[in-house]
């Protein structure tokens, strides 16, 4: 028979304890609130006023559920309080020594029956429990901040937890509403593990100043449609908190790509601990503040009045999706476009897939069909690379095969006027190569939209070497003229997204294939968890496990980082023909 969990202590009031105590109590449960003093009894009411009087404000609770809610939790600044509670819930600092001593005296003071659950995100739980007489009866219960919003609650088992400890929690969790993963004790558990490791990539990528903190975390907003970006969300995590998390994952793993970045040791050191200090990669108008207000680092309007040169002409080549969406948004914003294709019929075709889209556009009222018929008018099909001769942009947007793309930019040289910018949208490849095929090495820029182009709001703007200071400054006003949002990078392999996404989707992958979790519980505890639009091995199927494949070798070969190679289980998909969602079969089945 299911154990009932009806009165429930919460040891610790921070903003996750208090978070977790107004679950509980807004589902019913009696809760016993302990803090180690009243001021810290004091700051966690604080927290359960704000946040219900919040949900009140927003249609969520009423103001009788308010106090209802609020009545069912007393405190306390003793755990004896706890002796006769059902479950006991530690939220406490993330410290080992901090938490082995609380687990130890609440095993002194609760009945023998009482589970006890951390809500660690990344410490151990075996060595928690082992603080205890009774390690059968301890579990992981991590729940996400903010606790009240966020459904997913990780339960983690260790190698003695007790079957029906784990069966009763997982009903528990789904009693309050949430939706649990079972998974077993390592470093992280599953969001974090695949969290962390990214956003320490970011945080690398930003301390080598490869780019600026606005572009990494506009890129990965409107380039994966995450709801933060990765300093933002570590500087809402508390850089502190993110520290200690990474270094107890490195611990466990070795793997350098967990190790901390120096600058979060420096950032801690310095005060700097996000919002919850007022400051963190960015400044905020107070302590606990959402609200970011400039600062040295941020960005002056003055660098869009940079020099630029006239683009009214622009060529697009290929035919392919991201073509014909980037012929597309030209044509909408008014530009003339050259649409150059390898013959008359391919040319034509491509035109018509312009069209259809439009129309599509019109029949859903999101464009008037005067507007249609304007923007068609300003395409013009091409067979010969002479016809870009009077461009003032060319966009090549063909296959992405390095041999493929400088033949088309030796071509160019030789047809294109002076002073006509060249860009590549690969998304991968090194542009220097493409800008080396050429005479002109400063005129050759990446351009990298994101597919489907008349969507997606993101354009890395990829400057080599020899790229010009009036070449960057004119790509980047023509993008702001398209609607879209210019982030700019260096010449690496993946730039920022792809640099940042896929070595993430490598590590889903590899904890896939040591059987830690199932595709589903991944999925789920990213999407859930960490409030993602698709979770890691849905989105491998809809790019295709071929591309991925190729991007991650890509980068791999750029970086040398061991925990970038491709996870074994990726390739053999790739070569038994599992490609995703184009195939029907990739890291699930699909109907046709």
């Amino acid at each position: 028979m299911t154990r009932q969990f009806n009165t429930v202590g919460v040891v610790g009031l921070g903003t996750m304890g208090a978070g977790v105590a107004e679950v509980l109590a807004r589902t019913g449960v009696t809760v016993v609130a302990v803090d180690v003093d009243e001021a810290g009894l004091a700051r966690g009411r604080g927290h359960l006023d704000h946040s219900t009087d919040r949900a009140v404000a927003g249609g969520k609770l009423s103001a009788a559920e308010r106090d209802a809610t609020l009545a069912r939790i007393s405190y306390a600044t003793s755990l004896d309080a706890l002796a006769g509670v059902d479950l006991v819930i530690e939220a406490v600092p993330e410290r080992i020594e901090l938490k082995a001593a609380v687990f130890a005296e609440l095993d002194r003071i609760c009945g023998p029956d009482t589970v006890f659950a951390s809500n660690t995100s990344s410490l151990s739980i075996t060595e928690i429990g082992v603080h205890t007489g009774r390690p059968g009866k301890v579990v992981g219960l991590h729940f996400f901040n903010p606790a009240p919003v966020l459904k997913l609650v990780e339960v983690v088992r260790t190698v003695v937890t007790e079957p029906d400890v784990v069966t009763d929690v997982v009903a528990f969790a789904e009693g309050l509403g949430k939706t649990p993963v079972v998974i077993g004790d390592r470093a992280g558990f599953i969001a974090n593990a695949l969290l962390f490791g990214y956003l320490n990539h970011a945080v690398r990528m930003y301390e080598s100043r490869y780019a600026t903190r606005e572009d990494l975390d506009a890129a990965m907003r409107y380039g994966c449609g995450y709801p933060m970006g990765p300093l933002a969300l570590l500087d809402l995590i508390g850089l502190d908190t993110a520290y200690e998390i990474l270094d107890t994952m490195y611990h466990q793993s070795r793997n350098r790509l967990h190790a901390p970045a120096p600058l979060l040791k420096q950032m801690i050191t310095a005060g700097l601990l996000g919002r919850k200090s007022g400051r963190g990669f960015y400044t905020y108008d107070g302590p606990d503040s959402p609200v970011v207000v400039p600062d040295v680092h941020t960005p002056v309007a003055a660098a869009d009045a940079a020099p630029s040169r006239e683009v009214q002409r622009v060529g697009v080549i290929g035919t392919g999706t991201m073509a014909t969406g980037i012929v597309e948004v030209f044509a909408k914003r008014g530009y003339d476009v050259v649409l150059r294709a390898r013959s008359a019929e391919k040319a034509d075709a491509a035109v018509a897939k312009v069209r259809k889209s439009l129309d599509k556009a019109v029949s859903r009222g999101k464009l008037a069909e005067a507007d249609r018929d304007a923007a068609l008018a300003r395409v013009t099909p091409a067979v010969e690379f002479s016809d870009l001769a009077d461009c003032d942009l060319v966009v090549e947007a063909v296959a992405e095969e390095l041999s493929v793309k400088k033949a088309v930019f030796e071509a160019l040289d030789e047809v294109c006027k002076p002073g006509a910018v060249l860009a590549t949208t690969t998304s991968s490849l090194p542009v220097i190569e493409c800008a080396a095929a050429t005479a002109r090495p400063g005129d050759v820029v990446g351009l990298h939209f994101f597919n489907p182009a008349q969507v997606m709001k993101l354009v890395e703007v990829v400057e080599t070497i020899s790229t010009s200071a009036d070449v960057v400054a004119t790509a980047r006003r023509v993008c702001l003229d398209l609607g879209k949002v210019p982030v700019h990078c260096g010449d690496r392999a993946g730039f920022i997204v792809n640099a940042l996404l896929f070595p993430y989707l490598n590590d889903a992958v590899k904890m896939l294939e040591a059987h830690y979790a199932s595709a589903d519980d991944i999925d789920n505890a990213m999407k859930v968890g960490c409030s993602l639009p698709m979770g890691p091995f849905e989105l491998l199927d809809v790019v295709g496990l071929d591309v991925s494949l190729a991007i991650e070798r890509t980068l791999y070969l750029e970086f040398r980082e061991a925990g970038f190679a491709p996870a074994p289980l990726l390739e053999h998909l790739v070569k038994a023909g599992r490609l995703g969602r184009k195939t029907g079969k990739g890291f699930r089945d699909y109907s046709a």
